[in-house]
């Protein structure tokens, strides 16, 4: 695992895209916090890049450099739930402007995975995680059902690709500042 963390860590670190197994299905990624990188993520999905991306921070301490105000009831959520969940927060801050929502929110997602763990820690940063799908087609469930142009699209494929199963995409809640929580996905 240590060889795949560090050869992604060298793309990720050059404005690449990786695709790499998370804890839920396989993700396109790249740092977030490079708008051009974002951009090629945006393009090889064939998506509209007004259409927000997830992304993934190590932990707690890793999201409060990303939003403003972390809500109390954010790290509540995170602390109890048993399953991948994406939290939608209000104000992020230090990433790629086309990465952020038009009404300034974000999606992290604190994955409970130790090659996410790790890839982000050693990043020291936000990383970028979406479905590695063309926009509009079904999210592959495993690493033989993604795409050739995805595959060919990237710049780096993480090869733990026996090791992992990934399947189902997270559960995605909106959180805002003054305490409304809607479900967005379950």
């Amino acid at each position: 695992m240590q060889t795949e963390i560090n050869n992604a860590l060298k793309v990720l670190k050059e404005g690449g895209l990786i695709l790499y197994p998370t804890d839920t299905v396989w993700g396109i990624g790249c740092d977030a916090s490079n708008p051009d990188a974002v951009k090629r993520v945006y393009q090889l999905k064939q998506r509209v890049d007004s259409k927000a991306l997830i992304c993934l921070v190590a932990d707690d301490r890793m999201l409060k450099k990303y939003v403003k105000q972390v809500p109390e009831t954010a790290l509540n959520i995170i602390e109890v739930t048993n399953k991948p969940t994406t939290i939608i927060y209000d104000e992020a801050q230090n990433l790629a402007n086309n990465l952020i929502a038009d009404d300034g929110s974000i999606a992290i997602r604190i994955p409970d995975d130790d090659f996410c763990y790790w890839l982000s820690r050693k990043f020291n940063g936000a990383i970028v995680s979406t479905s590695a799908n063309i926009s509009g087609q079904p999210t592959p469930k495993s690493f033989k059902e993604i795409a050739s142009e995805v595959l060919k699209g990237v710049d780096y494929v993480v090869n733990l690709q026996k090791e992992k199963i990934c399947d189902k995409p997270s559960s995605i809640i909106k959180l805002t500042n003054d305490g409304i929580v809607t479900i967005i996905r379950e």
